[in-house]
């Protein structure tokens, strides 16, 4: 920690000091909520007016919104990974969603990437550990080798520095009924999963907390509540295959009232001035590459569509109200953020996070130069295997499928100007092919430096075949 932080760290427990509800000795509480292939879209407080979204407006009215909030990856398990461990997903060699797919015949090989989240990393609530924290893990897990969880194996939350734990999942597509969920009633457990957490905080309010509440919703299976459908298929902006889809947006409110509870529960308890809540998407939105104006891309995507997510903060005592930050962060940032607060030095070099805390206080800049992601799997969605690079107002895109023919291949890069191109429709590669070379040689001189695993052309590659996979 460097001295800048630390003073950070030791100002907002002065604050906490005087505020009569918390002692200077109680460290801050955390909750984090994690959402299931949610865009930034899908939050109202982010201007869709067609979600509707009062508690999560209400983290942004009474706390902080971050502009350019991302995910690790735009697929669910290595941005699960990133946020337990602090590290970027090409350095853990967790790079697809568990277990991911294989495709026999495309153009490149996928590498042999973990399909767990490794043992020998220190995650989360280990580390607070350290710090006299207590943590729940309730929901979805999804970073084991399978989703059989049980107590003691392995791998699990429970042998993972979690104490209390409720591990589910999404109901099964295509049978979702059948295997016993009411597409009527908390198809996606998002009352249950609350209500332990809601438990959990109850019972350890005298300590120091990690409340980590990880949803299915608003995954797939798409089902919800029929009368509330029916409140959004009849929005005049609804649409069944782009960004408003009445389902999802059903599937939103039920999330959004959820998080409400959690949030009067700190309130009823005194414990909001001394908690630091955060809600965040796990990757961009499923649906419709078209429909998530203004961002393109979605789930799979290295566009923005795919990575920039709802990235909302609430901490009373450090975090000004109504706050809006455009400083680029990143869910690697949550590791060494609870070990600032927790006054916890890290000795792990390899932990590529940044702590958010001169963000929070008055979204102040961070030190790092740029932020990166490394995806080399093909997806369901069709989208082709690629890796990024933003670095200031810059992002630039490459295409593995096309570079390997030499980034000069039409296609093999992409650059664009996200301040003023948000939605990504103006390449820049041909008019600034210096800034194109600057930002690829740094692209692959990070990928060197955590030792991402590379793509290669696939000797089994056939055209006719390449979109199947195993």
């Amino acid at each position: 920690m460097n001295r800048r932080h630390f003073l950070c760290a030791a100002g907002a427990m002065t604050l906490l000091a005087g505020t009569g509800r918390a002692r200077a000795e109680h460290k801050p509480n955390i909750v984090l909520i994690l959402a299931d292939d949610m865009g930034q879209h899908q939050a109202g407080c982010y201007g869709n007016p067609f979600y509707e979204t009062p508690n999560l407006d209400r983290l942004a009215a009474t706390g902080m919104k971050f502009l350019n909030g991302y995910a690790a990856a735009p697929v669910c398990s290595p941005t699960r990974a990133a946020i337990m461990t602090g590290k970027y997903p090409a350095r853990l060699h967790l790079t697809d969603f568990i277990p991911g797919n294989l495709y026999p015949y495309a153009k490149l090989r996928t590498p042999d990437w973990r399909k767990s989240l490794p043992l020998e990393e220190k995650v989360l609530p280990e580390m607070l550990a350290d710090a006299g924290y207590v943590s729940g893990h309730f929901g979805k897990w999804h970073l084991s080798v399978d989703k059989e969880y049980a107590p003691g194996r392995p791998g699990d939350p429970d042998t993972r520095g979690f104490s209390d734990v409720l591990a589910l999942d999404k109901p099964d597509s295509g049978a979702a009924v059948q295997a016993g969920a009411d597409p009527e009633y908390d198809a996606h457990h998002v009352r249950e999963i609350t209500d332990r957490a809601i438990a959990f905080i109850e019972k350890n309010r005298e300590h120091p907390f990690l409340c980590y509440v990880s949803h299915s919703a608003i995954h797939q299976p798409v089902m919800e509540y029929t009368p509330r459908i029916l409140k959004y298929a009849n929005k005049k902006d609804a649409s069944n295959h782009m960004g408003n889809n009445p389902v999802i947006g059903a599937m939103v409110e039920t999330l959004d009232k959820q998080v409400g509870r959690l949030l009067d529960t700190l309130d009823a308890l005194q414990l909001a001035e001394n908690t630091l809540v955060i809600f965040l998407g796990d990757n961009g939105d499923y649906f419709g590459r078209e429909g998530l104006k203004p961002l393109y891309g979605s789930k799979g995507d290295l566009y923005e569509g795919g990575v920039r997510v709802p990235f909302l903060m609430q901490w009373p005592a450090v975090i000004p109200a109504g706050t809006e930050c455009a400083e680029p962060v990143c869910a690697i940032d949550f590791f060494p953020t609870f070990a600032e607060m927790a006054g916890i030095a890290l000795n792990d070099p390899a932990v590529d996070g940044v702590s958010l805390l001169p963000a929070m206080k008055q979204c102040g800049a961070l030190e790092r130069d740029a932020l990166y992601w490394h995806y080399p799997h093909y997806h369901t969605l069709g989208i082709a295997p690629s890796g990024s690079i933003r670095q200031g107002d810059y992002k630039l895109i490459e295409w593995f499928e096309k570079s390997i023919e030499g980034v000069e291949t039409p296609g093999a890069l992409e650059l664009f100007n996200l301040r003023e191109d948000p939605g990504e429709r103006h390449n820049l590669a041909a008019a600034m092919p210096e800034k194109v070379r600057d930002m690829y040689e740094q692209l692959k001189a990070w990928r060197a430096s955590v030792g991402a695993q590379e793509m290669e052309r696939n000797p089994n590659y056939d055209p006719e075949k390449a979109e199947e996979r195993q």
